[in-house]
């Protein structure tokens, strides 16, 4: 197990404390061992029925989050995982609550729930881009004077207040910052525009949205420090070299799963009484 409690955001913390590039020795072959732990003890939890988990992922563009969720639960059964990656509300999604299209997203219980970026969208592009507000058509939102911090600061409230009520019901919440570095960023943007069968990856809305860098940065540091909680925890993974955040990552989630030393249901003690005479019917057909 690697040192966990590095990564875990606790009290308030600065981004530029935590490193973006972290070399793990050997990670793939690490890895590949935590796969085969994960896929099994997601099987118990899914026999069991008692739990779900839930995975944040949030992260600049680039920082690696559809490989990692590739790489990571590739050996867990398919029945057992679900990734949910939002885009842009749709026309329906605006005529709810904004947290009405993740809630129903939620993974039902034995299973793992994976939201490729999450309901923190909503205090984190909407507050680089407060305009983007309007289009949710709140009553009391009438100009961009209204979109203001604290208006942000309420919303993470009740993502606060939305993760305990989750968590009260079974759902067990992991939060993975990828932190990238800006240099890196643009080599992965660079490998797109070079290599042609990586130009489809590529948006001319990235450059855009890499000039707010710096605004991004400020939104991602007060989320975290406004919404990591004891039983909702963020984690600020080191994203510049790729195999190595998805080896943290991974053994976070396994580290975190076992403290609940799932069981397997056992029969009810009047089938258990009556194997012996399933097995000679079976034997005798």
């Amino acid at each position: 197990m690697l040192d966990q409690e590095k990564y875990k955001v606790k009290n308030t913390i600065q981004l530029t404390d935590f490193n973006t590039k972290e070399v793990v020795e050997k990670a793939e072959k690490k890895l590949k061992k935590i796969r085969k732990k994960l896929s099994k003890i997601q099987d118990t939890m899914y026999a069991e029925g008692k739990y779900s988990m839930l995975i944040c992922l949030q992260g600049m563009d680039t920082s690696g989050k559809d490989s990692l969720i590739r790489e990571v639960f590739k050996d867990v059964n398919a029945r057992g995982v679900e990734v949910h990656s939002f885009k842009v509300p749709t026309e329906l999604e605006l005529k709810h609550d904004f947290l009405w299209r993740h809630y129903i997203a939620l993974p039902a219980k034995g299973k793992i729930g994976v939201f490729n970026r999450t309901h923190y969208e909503n205090v984190l592009v909407t507050r680089v881009h407060p305009s983007y507000v309007f289009g949710e058509n709140i009553p009391t939102i009438h100009t961009l004077e209204d979109i203001n911090d604290a208006f942000f600061h309420e919303r993470m409230e009740r993502i606060n207040n939305f993760e305990k009520h989750i968590v009260d019901s079974g759902t067990i919440i992991l939060k993975f910052f990828l932190n990238l570095s800006k240099d890196e960023q643009k080599n992965r943007l660079l490998r797109r525009l070079n290599l042609p069968e990586k130009n489809w990856k590529f948006s001319a809305g990235d450059l855009k949205e890499r000039k707010l860098w710096d605004k991004y940065q400020f939104c991602y540091e007060d989320l975290l420090n406004r919404t990591s909680k004891e039983n909702a925890p963020w984690f600020v993974i080191p994203a510049d070299d790729k195999p190595s955040a998805r080896l943290i990552l991974a053994d976070i989630v396994l580290e975190e799963l076992e403290k609940y030393n799932f069981k397997e249901p056992t029969l009810p003690v009047k089938i258990q009484d009556q194997v012996a005479e399933f097995k000679t019917q079976l034997n005798n057909e």
